[in-house]
């Protein structure tokens, strides 16, 4: 049976690399968009180009009110488009960078980071749970900075950790209905992420370069064939685990 994965936050950048990824491998995808309708449209008409199934759902990933609509809508969607009432794979990519010295951080600042990275991961899990097939997967995103530390990253690399401990005890829990779930820790990585900092600015994009073994910032499609890769059979037995993309950054 053909695999159906969620990617949220995938009209751009990482999101929707992985979801092209996982299309190229023969899944169906899903993806979800806060406002970027035109681009989630494209990219739904490039997976449908590669003879997968593909559908764009609306999805404030902060809003946690929303996310039960958002799970009746998903519960319609599969049952119309693909006749099923689960899907398999969830990569909780959506997110958005918000950086400022601690000193300097606001407390609407942290609140927006914290509801988008950690509590809409939380929460929005929960809601999809009932629709998750046994045996499904999880990958959640963290980040290369919580491991090496950056001035003005602290609010959001705070997060990111609390993420990476809520996937432990996912995979605790879930671990019953043969569910796994894995964090994907990126390290800087050239896309519009941010503000287009690592891309567009070539003072950070050489900082960032001179910080990783190979000699580089990462590129979107160092992460998101990634992802597919750990979300196929070949890596069924990896469960419960921080894994950095990150080209060797800061060894």
């Amino acid at each position: 049976m053909t695999k159906i994965a969620i990617v949220t936050g995938a009209s751009r950048g990482l999101g929707r690399n992985t979801a092209l990824s996982l299309a190229r491998r023969g899944s169906d995808v899903i993806i979800t968009y806060q406002s970027r309708r035109a681009q989630a449209l494209a990219a739904v008409a490039e997976i449908e180009s590669l003879g997968r199934k593909a559908v764009a759902i609306e999805l404030d990933a902060g809003n946690i009110a929303g996310f039960a609509p958002f799970a009746e809508r998903l519960r319609d969607t599969l049952r119309e488009t693909w006749l099923r009432d689960t899907f398999d794979h969830l990569v909780n990519n959506a997110g958005h960078g918000d950086y400022a010295l601690i000193e300097q951080t606001t407390e609407a600042q942290f609140d927006g980071l914290v509801n988008v990275h950690f509590k809409g991961v939380f929460f929005l899990t929960q809601a999809l749970l009932p629709l998750i097939a046994h045996g499904g997967r999880i990958v959640n995103l963290s980040s290369g900075l919580t491991r090496v530390s950056y001035p003005g990253y602290g609010a959001y690399a705070a997060v990111k950790a609390a993420v990476e401990v809520l996937s432990v005890y996912m995979a605790k829990e879930l671990g019953s209905r043969g569910i796994t779930v894995n964090t994907v820790a990126p390290g800087a990585i050239e896309t519009d992420f941010g503000g287009g900092a690592v891309r567009d600015n070539p003072e950070i994009n050489q900082m960032f370069a001179a910080m990783t073994a190979l000699g580089r910032a990462g590129l979107p499609d160092d992460i998101g064939p990634m992802i597919a890769s750990l979300l196929s059979e070949d890596n069924r037995w990896v469960n419960a685990q921080r894994i950095e993309v990150s080209g060797g950054q800061g060894i």
